[in-house]
Protein backbone atom coordinates (compact mmCIF):
# COMPACT_ATOMS: atom_id res chain seq x y z
CA UNK A 1 0.00 0.00 0.00
CA UNK A 2 1.74 3.55 -1.12
CA UNK A 3 0.43 7.05 0.51
CA UNK A 4 1.71 10.19 -0.16
CA UNK A 5 0.94 10.96 3.80
CA UNK A 6 0.34 8.15 6.81
CA UNK A 7 -0.40 10.10 9.99
CA UNK A 8 -0.08 7.76 12.87
CA UNK A 9 -2.71 8.47 15.43
CA UNK A 10 -5.62 9.30 15.40
CA UNK A 11 -6.17 11.59 18.50
CA UNK A 12 -6.65 15.54 18.29
CA UNK A 13 -3.24 15.94 16.54
CA UNK A 14 -3.66 13.08 13.98
CA UNK A 15 -7.03 13.72 12.95
CA UNK A 16 -6.78 17.39 12.33
CA UNK A 17 -3.49 16.59 10.38
CA UNK A 18 -4.96 14.22 7.94
CA UNK A 19 -7.70 16.39 7.37
CA UNK A 20 -5.52 19.31 6.67
CA UNK A 21 -3.27 17.45 4.55
CA UNK A 22 -6.44 15.61 2.42
CA UNK A 23 -7.98 19.08 2.26
CA UNK A 24 -4.59 20.14 0.32
CA UNK A 25 -5.17 17.03 -2.44
CA UNK A 26 -2.97 14.89 -1.09
CA UNK A 27 -3.42 11.09 -0.52
CA UNK A 28 -3.78 10.44 3.19
CA UNK A 29 -3.86 7.13 5.51
CA UNK A 30 -4.78 7.78 9.07
CA UNK A 31 -3.62 4.68 11.36
CA UNK A 32 -5.19 3.91 14.61
CA UNK A 33 -4.67 1.04 16.68
CA UNK A 34 -8.03 1.59 18.45
CA UNK A 35 -11.20 0.88 16.64
CA UNK A 36 -12.59 4.00 17.20
CA UNK A 37 -10.59 7.81 16.96
CA UNK A 38 -10.52 9.83 19.88
CA UNK A 39 -10.62 7.90 22.61
CA UNK A 40 -8.44 10.67 24.73
CA UNK A 41 -10.77 13.32 23.47
CA UNK A 42 -13.63 11.48 24.49
CA UNK A 43 -12.77 11.56 28.31
CA UNK A 44 -11.13 14.87 28.38
CA UNK A 45 -13.05 17.77 30.75
CA UNK A 46 -14.62 15.19 32.46
CA UNK A 47 -16.71 14.23 29.36
CA UNK A 48 -17.08 17.26 28.39
CA UNK A 49 -14.18 18.30 26.26
CA UNK A 50 -12.13 21.73 26.96
CA UNK A 51 -10.91 22.02 23.66
CA UNK A 52 -9.23 25.31 23.75
CA UNK A 53 -8.57 28.98 25.76
CA UNK A 54 -10.23 31.69 24.17
CA UNK A 55 -7.04 33.53 24.73
CA UNK A 56 -4.47 35.08 23.00
CA UNK A 57 -1.50 33.52 21.52
CA UNK A 58 1.04 35.33 23.99
CA UNK A 59 -1.62 34.46 26.94
CA UNK A 60 -1.11 30.71 25.74
CA UNK A 61 2.31 30.56 25.12
CA UNK A 62 2.70 31.81 28.57
CA UNK A 63 0.66 28.92 29.91
CA UNK A 64 3.05 26.61 28.68
CA UNK A 65 6.08 26.09 31.16
CA UNK A 66 7.70 23.62 29.03
CA UNK A 67 9.39 24.85 25.84
CA UNK A 68 6.69 27.36 25.00
CA UNK A 69 8.39 29.70 22.59
CA UNK A 70 8.51 26.62 20.34
CA UNK A 71 5.13 26.36 20.00
CA UNK A 72 4.81 30.06 19.19
CA UNK A 73 4.53 29.63 15.49
CA UNK A 74 2.35 26.49 15.00
CA UNK A 75 -0.27 28.78 17.75
CA UNK A 76 0.50 31.83 15.98
CA UNK A 77 -0.96 30.13 12.24
CA UNK A 78 -3.50 28.35 14.06
CA UNK A 79 -4.74 30.32 17.19
CA UNK A 80 -7.68 29.43 19.67
CA UNK A 81 -9.49 31.91 17.97
CA UNK A 82 -9.22 29.65 14.65
CA UNK A 83 -9.60 26.20 16.84
CA UNK A 84 -13.29 27.94 17.95
CA UNK A 85 -13.85 29.11 14.05
CA UNK A 86 -13.02 25.87 12.97
CA UNK A 87 -15.50 23.77 14.98
CA UNK A 88 -18.01 26.28 14.78
CA UNK A 89 -18.03 25.76 10.79
CA UNK A 90 -18.10 22.28 11.38
CA UNK A 91 -21.25 22.58 12.71
CA UNK A 92 -20.34 22.54 16.71
CA UNK A 93 -21.60 25.34 18.69
CA UNK A 94 -19.00 26.52 21.20
CA UNK A 95 -19.74 28.06 24.51
CA UNK A 96 -16.90 29.65 27.18
CA UNK A 97 -17.03 29.46 30.64
CA UNK A 98 -14.41 30.59 33.84
CA UNK A 99 -11.21 30.76 32.88
CA UNK A 100 -11.85 31.63 29.29
CA UNK A 101 -11.99 27.51 28.63
CA UNK A 102 -13.77 26.33 25.86
CA UNK A 103 -16.36 23.68 25.85
CA UNK A 104 -19.16 22.72 22.65
CA UNK A 105 -22.33 24.03 23.73
CA UNK A 106 -23.72 20.42 24.29
CA UNK A 107 -21.29 19.30 27.14
CA UNK A 108 -20.48 16.25 24.89
CA UNK A 109 -16.87 15.71 24.11
CA UNK A 110 -18.09 12.92 21.74
CA UNK A 111 -19.61 15.55 19.75
CA UNK A 112 -16.01 17.35 19.39
CA UNK A 113 -14.54 13.54 18.11
CA UNK A 114 -17.81 13.52 15.70
CA UNK A 115 -16.82 16.72 13.82
CA UNK A 116 -12.96 15.61 14.00
CA UNK A 117 -14.48 12.42 11.79
CA UNK A 118 -16.71 14.60 10.06
CA UNK A 119 -13.87 16.81 8.67
CA UNK A 120 -11.74 13.57 8.11
CA UNK A 121 -14.26 12.30 5.56
CA UNK A 122 -15.33 15.45 4.29
CA UNK A 123 -11.65 15.64 3.05
CA UNK A 124 -11.46 12.14 2.04
CA UNK A 125 -9.23 10.74 4.64
CA UNK A 126 -8.40 7.12 4.63
CA UNK A 127 -9.04 5.44 7.75
CA UNK A 128 -6.71 1.95 8.68
CA UNK A 129 -7.16 0.28 12.01
CA UNK A 130 -3.46 -1.02 12.58
CA UNK A 131 -0.33 -0.15 14.72
CA UNK A 132 3.05 1.03 13.64
CA UNK A 133 5.94 -0.73 14.37
CA UNK A 134 8.67 0.13 12.93
CA UNK A 135 9.28 3.19 10.73
CA UNK A 136 11.11 2.73 6.61
CA UNK A 137 13.52 4.99 6.30
CA UNK A 138 16.23 5.14 4.00
CA UNK A 139 19.09 7.81 2.85
CA UNK A 140 17.83 10.53 5.43
CA UNK A 141 14.05 10.24 4.12
CA UNK A 142 11.05 8.35 5.51
CA UNK A 143 9.64 5.79 3.34
CA UNK A 144 6.92 4.84 5.41
CA UNK A 145 6.21 1.69 8.18
CA UNK A 146 5.90 -1.90 9.33
CA UNK A 147 3.09 -2.41 11.13
CA UNK A 148 3.02 -5.26 13.69
CA UNK A 149 0.81 -7.49 11.33
CA UNK A 150 3.90 -6.96 9.50
CA UNK A 151 2.08 -5.05 6.60
CA UNK A 152 3.36 -2.33 5.27
CA UNK A 153 2.42 0.96 4.17
CA UNK A 154 4.74 3.31 1.79
CA UNK A 155 4.69 7.07 2.32
CA UNK A 156 6.52 9.75 1.22
CA UNK A 157 5.43 11.83 4.39
CA UNK A 158 5.40 10.01 8.06
CA UNK A 159 3.39 12.50 10.74
CA UNK A 160 3.80 10.80 14.26
CA UNK A 161 0.69 12.05 16.59
CA UNK A 162 0.58 8.92 19.24
CA UNK A 163 0.02 10.92 22.08
CA UNK A 164 2.08 10.32 25.22
CA UNK A 165 2.16 8.01 28.04
CA UNK A 166 -1.30 9.28 29.90
CA UNK A 167 -4.08 7.69 30.21
CA UNK A 168 -2.35 4.34 28.87
CA UNK A 169 -6.24 2.70 28.37
CA UNK A 170 -6.97 5.46 25.24
CA UNK A 171 -4.42 3.78 23.64
CA UNK A 172 -1.33 6.48 24.89
CA UNK A 173 1.53 4.17 25.90
CA UNK A 174 4.33 5.60 24.45
CA UNK A 175 4.94 4.33 20.99
CA UNK A 176 5.87 7.63 19.18
CA UNK A 177 8.89 8.26 21.68
CA UNK A 178 9.92 4.65 20.65
CA UNK A 179 9.27 5.12 16.87
CA UNK A 180 10.97 8.44 17.81
CA UNK A 181 14.49 6.63 19.18
CA UNK A 182 14.51 4.54 15.57
CA UNK A 183 15.50 7.24 13.70
CA UNK A 184 17.98 8.94 16.60
CA UNK A 185 15.54 10.96 17.85
CA UNK A 186 15.85 12.20 21.46
CA UNK A 187 13.17 11.04 24.44
CA UNK A 188 13.83 13.94 27.50
CA UNK A 189 12.68 12.32 30.96
CA UNK A 190 9.25 11.54 31.09
CA UNK A 191 7.06 12.78 34.11
CA UNK A 192 3.59 13.32 34.31
CA UNK A 193 1.83 16.51 34.95
CA UNK A 194 -1.69 17.51 35.35
CA UNK A 195 -1.47 14.45 37.99
CA UNK A 196 -3.15 13.83 41.60
CA UNK A 197 -0.31 14.21 44.48
CA UNK A 198 0.43 11.77 46.47
CA UNK A 199 1.20 13.61 50.48
CA UNK A 200 2.86 12.61 53.87
CA UNK A 201 1.11 11.34 56.68
CA UNK A 202 -2.88 9.87 57.35
CA UNK A 203 -4.22 12.92 57.18
CA UNK A 204 -5.77 13.25 53.73
CA UNK A 205 -6.53 9.59 54.24
CA UNK A 206 -8.86 10.60 57.57
CA UNK A 207 -10.15 12.88 55.03
CA UNK A 208 -11.12 10.93 52.29
CA UNK A 209 -14.09 11.82 50.20
CA UNK A 210 -14.03 15.12 51.65
CA UNK A 211 -14.54 17.84 48.95
CA UNK A 212 -13.13 21.38 49.52
CA UNK A 213 -14.91 24.00 47.38
CA UNK A 214 -14.17 28.30 47.10
CA UNK A 215 -10.56 27.50 49.41
CA UNK A 216 -7.49 28.76 47.83
CA UNK A 217 -3.66 27.49 48.37
CA UNK A 218 -0.24 28.41 47.68
CA UNK A 219 2.19 25.54 46.97
CA UNK A 220 5.72 26.46 48.65
CA UNK A 221 8.94 25.14 47.17
CA UNK A 222 10.84 23.83 50.63
CA UNK A 223 14.47 24.56 48.64
CA UNK A 224 14.28 28.55 48.50
CA UNK A 225 11.03 29.06 50.26
CA UNK A 226 9.38 30.83 46.87
CA UNK A 227 5.49 29.91 45.76
CA UNK A 228 5.39 28.24 43.01
CA UNK A 229 1.71 28.11 42.60
CA UNK A 230 -1.80 30.42 44.18
CA UNK A 231 -5.27 29.23 43.36
CA UNK A 232 -8.83 29.47 44.31
CA UNK A 233 -11.12 26.49 43.84
CA UNK A 234 -11.96 23.11 44.18
CA UNK A 235 -9.91 19.99 45.69
CA UNK A 236 -10.46 16.73 46.76
CA UNK A 237 -9.04 14.18 49.67
CA UNK A 238 -8.16 10.87 48.43
CA UNK A 239 -6.90 8.07 50.09
CA UNK A 240 -3.22 8.46 48.97
CA UNK A 241 -3.64 12.14 49.01
CA UNK A 242 -4.87 15.12 47.00
CA UNK A 243 -6.46 15.54 43.93
CA UNK A 244 -9.22 17.99 41.98
CA UNK A 245 -8.77 20.59 39.34
CA UNK A 246 -6.96 22.98 41.77
CA UNK A 247 -4.09 19.98 42.28
CA UNK A 248 -3.79 19.34 38.83
CA UNK A 249 -3.55 22.57 37.92
CA UNK A 250 -0.69 23.02 40.93
CA UNK A 251 0.91 19.60 39.39
CA UNK A 252 2.36 21.46 36.54
CA UNK A 253 4.74 23.97 38.59
CA UNK A 254 6.00 21.32 41.01
CA UNK A 255 9.29 20.38 38.96
CA UNK A 256 11.94 18.49 40.18
CA UNK A 257 9.69 16.50 42.73
CA UNK A 258 11.03 14.78 45.30
CA UNK A 259 9.59 13.56 49.02
CA UNK A 260 9.04 16.69 51.05
CA UNK A 261 10.12 18.88 48.30
CA UNK A 262 6.77 20.65 48.16
CA UNK A 263 4.16 21.63 50.70
CA UNK A 264 0.65 23.09 50.24
CA UNK A 265 -1.06 25.44 52.04
CA UNK A 266 -4.91 25.78 52.38
CA UNK A 267 -6.59 28.53 53.38
CA UNK A 268 -9.73 27.08 54.72
CA UNK A 269 -11.86 30.68 55.11
CA UNK A 270 -10.53 33.12 52.51
CA UNK A 271 -12.93 35.13 52.53
CA UNK A 272 -12.38 36.36 56.11
CA UNK A 273 -9.08 38.29 57.34
CA UNK A 274 -7.41 36.90 60.23
CA UNK A 275 -8.87 39.45 62.19
CA UNK A 276 -12.44 38.45 61.27
CA UNK A 277 -11.97 35.11 61.21
CA UNK A 278 -10.52 35.50 64.63
CA UNK A 279 -13.68 37.62 66.09
CA UNK A 280 -15.74 34.55 64.70
CA UNK A 281 -13.90 32.46 67.15
CA UNK A 282 -14.18 34.58 70.10
CA UNK A 283 -18.22 34.12 69.23
CA UNK A 284 -18.21 30.43 68.79
CA UNK A 285 -16.42 29.58 71.44
CA UNK A 286 -18.31 32.34 74.23
CA UNK A 287 -21.32 30.54 72.30
CA UNK A 288 -19.90 26.95 73.31
CA UNK A 289 -18.22 27.70 76.52
CA UNK A 290 -19.17 24.36 78.65
CA UNK A 291 -18.44 21.98 75.53
CA UNK A 292 -15.35 20.41 74.49
CA UNK A 293 -12.93 22.02 71.90
CA UNK A 294 -13.48 19.04 69.30
CA UNK A 295 -17.26 19.24 69.43
CA UNK A 296 -17.99 22.83 68.99
CA UNK A 297 -16.16 23.32 65.38
CA UNK A 298 -19.20 22.17 63.31
CA UNK A 299 -19.94 25.33 61.82
CA UNK A 300 -16.70 26.18 61.12
CA UNK A 301 -15.29 22.78 59.35
CA UNK A 302 -16.64 19.96 57.69
CA UNK A 303 -17.05 17.07 60.41
CA UNK A 304 -14.70 14.80 58.10
CA UNK A 305 -12.49 17.50 59.00
CA UNK A 306 -12.52 18.64 62.74
CA UNK A 307 -10.60 15.53 64.25
CA UNK A 308 -7.43 15.80 61.39
CA UNK A 309 -7.66 19.99 62.64
CA UNK A 310 -8.13 18.96 66.05
CA UNK A 311 -4.90 17.02 65.78
CA UNK A 312 -2.79 19.87 64.25
CA UNK A 313 -3.87 22.68 66.32
CA UNK A 314 -2.48 20.66 69.43
CA UNK A 315 -5.30 21.97 71.45
CA UNK A 316 -6.73 18.35 73.19
CA UNK A 317 -10.23 17.71 71.81
CA UNK A 318 -11.67 17.20 75.44
CA UNK A 319 -10.25 20.69 76.30
CA UNK A 320 -13.37 22.70 77.73
CA UNK A 321 -13.94 26.21 75.06
CA UNK A 322 -13.58 28.67 78.33
CA UNK A 323 -10.53 27.66 78.77
CA UNK A 324 -8.93 28.18 75.60
CA UNK A 325 -6.36 31.19 75.50
CA UNK A 326 -5.99 33.89 73.55
CA UNK A 327 -2.79 32.30 72.02
CA UNK A 328 -4.34 29.19 71.34
CA UNK A 329 -6.94 30.63 69.15
CA UNK A 330 -4.91 32.63 67.28
CA UNK A 331 -3.01 29.82 66.33
CA UNK A 332 -5.84 27.80 65.49
CA UNK A 333 -6.69 30.94 63.58
CA UNK A 334 -3.42 30.64 61.64
CA UNK A 335 -3.96 27.02 61.41
CA UNK A 336 -7.57 27.27 59.41
CA UNK A 337 -5.73 30.15 56.78
CA UNK A 338 -2.88 28.01 56.20
CA UNK A 339 -3.74 24.27 56.78
CA UNK A 340 -0.55 22.41 55.28
CA UNK A 341 0.26 19.23 53.49
CA UNK A 342 3.41 17.87 52.50
CA UNK A 343 3.82 16.36 49.57
CA UNK A 344 5.55 12.79 48.62
CA UNK A 345 5.19 12.77 44.76
CA UNK A 346 3.38 12.47 42.13
CA UNK A 347 0.77 9.36 40.91
CA UNK A 348 1.81 7.13 38.51
CA UNK A 349 2.11 8.72 34.56
CA UNK A 350 -1.02 6.88 34.01
CA UNK A 351 -3.05 8.52 35.60
CA UNK A 352 -1.54 12.35 34.37
CA UNK A 353 -3.68 14.09 32.07
CA UNK A 354 -0.86 14.80 29.98
CA UNK A 355 2.64 13.71 29.91
CA UNK A 356 5.47 16.34 30.53
CA UNK A 357 8.58 15.24 28.57
CA UNK A 358 9.00 13.88 25.43
CA UNK A 359 10.99 14.32 21.39
CA UNK A 360 13.36 16.94 21.93
CA UNK A 361 11.84 20.17 20.29
CA UNK A 362 15.51 20.97 19.47
CA UNK A 363 15.60 18.33 16.75
CA UNK A 364 12.14 19.87 15.04
CA UNK A 365 11.66 22.47 12.81
CA UNK A 366 8.95 24.85 14.68
CA UNK A 367 8.02 26.51 11.50
CA UNK A 368 6.51 22.83 9.93
CA UNK A 369 6.74 20.53 12.66
CA UNK A 370 9.34 18.54 10.15
CA UNK A 371 11.85 16.13 11.66
CA UNK A 372 15.53 17.94 11.38
CA UNK A 373 17.17 14.12 11.40
CA UNK A 374 14.53 12.81 8.65
CA UNK A 375 13.08 14.56 5.79
CA UNK A 376 9.47 13.86 5.55
CA UNK A 377 8.60 12.63 8.95
CA UNK A 378 6.91 15.25 11.48
CA UNK A 379 5.69 14.86 15.06
CA UNK A 380 2.43 16.72 16.34
CA UNK A 381 0.95 16.68 19.37
CA UNK A 382 1.36 15.40 23.28
CA UNK A 383 4.35 12.74 22.08
CA UNK A 384 6.21 15.96 21.60
CA UNK A 385 7.98 17.78 25.04
CA UNK A 386 5.78 20.85 25.50
CA UNK A 387 3.16 20.66 28.21
CA UNK A 388 0.63 23.32 29.30
CA UNK A 389 -1.64 24.03 32.37
CA UNK A 390 -5.44 22.83 32.39
CA UNK A 391 -7.76 24.95 30.64
CA UNK A 392 -7.49 23.54 27.24
CA UNK A 393 -4.12 24.82 26.63
CA UNK A 394 -3.17 21.17 25.95
CA UNK A 395 -5.58 20.53 23.58
CA UNK A 396 -5.04 23.50 21.27
CA UNK A 397 -1.21 22.57 21.46
CA UNK A 398 -2.24 19.54 19.78
CA UNK A 399 -4.74 20.91 16.95
CA UNK A 400 -2.05 24.26 16.37
CA UNK A 401 0.75 21.59 15.55
CA UNK A 402 -1.03 18.89 13.93
CA UNK A 403 -2.74 21.65 11.62
CA UNK A 404 0.86 23.01 10.99
CA UNK A 405 2.01 19.24 9.78
CA UNK A 406 -0.59 18.78 7.58
CA UNK A 407 0.12 21.90 6.03
CA UNK A 408 3.95 21.50 5.44
CA UNK A 409 3.59 18.09 4.30
CA UNK A 410 5.05 18.16 0.90
CA UNK A 411 5.88 16.36 -2.66
CA UNK A 412 9.42 14.66 -1.83
CA UNK A 413 12.02 14.47 -4.33
CA UNK A 414 13.62 11.03 -4.89
CA UNK A 415 17.05 11.18 -3.12
CA UNK A 416 19.40 10.25 -6.31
Amino acid sequence: MKVDVLVIGAGAAGMMAAGIAAQRGFHVCLLEKNHKPGRKIGITGKGRCNLTNHCSVQDLIASVPTNGRFLFGAVSRFSPCDTMNFFEALGLPLKTERGNRVFPQSDKAADVVDALAKFDASTGVQNIHGEAKRLIFSDGQIRGVTLTNHQEILAENVIVCCGGMSYPATGSTGDGYLLAKQVGHTVTALRPSLVPLISRGSACAQMMGLSLRNISIRVVDTTNNKVVFEDFGELLFTHFGLSGPLILSASAHMRNMSPGRYRIYIDLKPALSPEKLDARLVREFKENKNRDFGNSLSSLLPRAMIPVAVQKSGIPSHFKCNLITREMRHDFVALLKSFSITIDGFRPIAEAIVTSGGISVKEIDPKTMQSKLVKGLYFAGEVLDVDAYTGGYNLQIAFSTGHLAGNSVEKQEETK
